[in-house]
């Protein structure tokens, strides 16, 4: 194979699929990760001209890395890893969940960072090999909803610096994050107040999946400093908001909380 393989894990779905899409647009391998969503996994990769499947569940870290290794010993030009795949249940910070917490820090950091290591570690490529590390607006503009969720964000951003640093001799690497603001519909919420959650931001915009795949298409070139994190949310990260924007729209459009 000569082309340029990705993987990204959560692929079959939402964001996950959209950056599938826009990868197989430019040319390259596409890798598509699920663990429960199989038929859309395939039904996606039956659509483009270069594409497989792989089942992982992210909740088993010996078996995520272990199909990292499986992929390294068989693609030639591995080129990017996009970490997509994640969790969003529900907790706040005033009663942390354990069973939600375990499942969150294990499937939305652990497992990613990892891969991520395994990714450095055994990939081949004679460009440049590039982590992308899908965290949260929510690591600049906290609020008390969805507590594991945001804990385990901010536990995958930090290891972007730290990947960074630890391959800052190897001209070859790059580890990068992407924060998304409100892009797509979310836990239990109506069309209505997606409609008004994705404008509560800077701009009064809703920010759309192809600027999220735009974002990760750039950083797979190689072109910023590694470490780098592009917030891709219409600016949402630089309000300081009460709650979540889902339940912010609730309250705008008289649905309670």
């Amino acid at each position: 194979m000569t082309k340029p393989a990705i993987l990204v894990t959560g692929g079959a779905t939402r964001i996950g699929a959209a950056i599938v899409r826009g990868f197989a647009q430019a040319d390259w391998h596409t890798i598509i990760h699920y663990n429960a969503s199989a038929e859309p996994a395939e039904a996606l990769a039956a659509t483009l001209p270069s594409a497989e499947t792989i089942r992982c569940d992210l909740g088993d870290g010996d078996a995520a890395e272990g199909m990292m290794e499986s992929l390294a010993n068989r693609l030639p030009n591995w080129r990017c890893l996009v970490n997509s795949a994640s969790v969003f249940d529900y907790d706040d910070a005033t009663k942390l969940d354990p069973a939600t917490n375990l499942s969150a820090m294990q499937i939305n950091a652990t497992s990613p960072a990892r891969m991520a290591q395994a990714f450095l570690r055994a990939a081949h490529s004679e460009s440049v090999r590039s982590v992308i590390q899908i965290t949260d607006m929510k690591l600049a503009n906290p609020n008390p909803d969805f507590f594991s969720y945001t804990m385990s964000k901010h536990a995958l951003n930090a290891t972007i610096a730290m990947l960074a640093k630890a391959y800052a001799h190897d001209h070859g690497v790059r580890v990068y994050g992407i924060a998304p603001g409100a892009i797509l519909a979310s836990h239990d919420q109506t069309e209505d107040e997606t409609e008004v959650s994705h404008t509560l931001n800077l701009l009064g915009r809703k920010t759309a999946p192809q600027e999220i795949v735009d974002a990760a298409r750039f950083l797979a070139k190689g072109a910023l400093k590694s470490g780098s994190t592009l917030y891709i949310d219409s600016g949402q990260h630089l309000l300081d908001q009460p709650r979540d924007v889902i339940y912010l729209a609730r309250e705008n459009t008289g649905e309670g909380s």
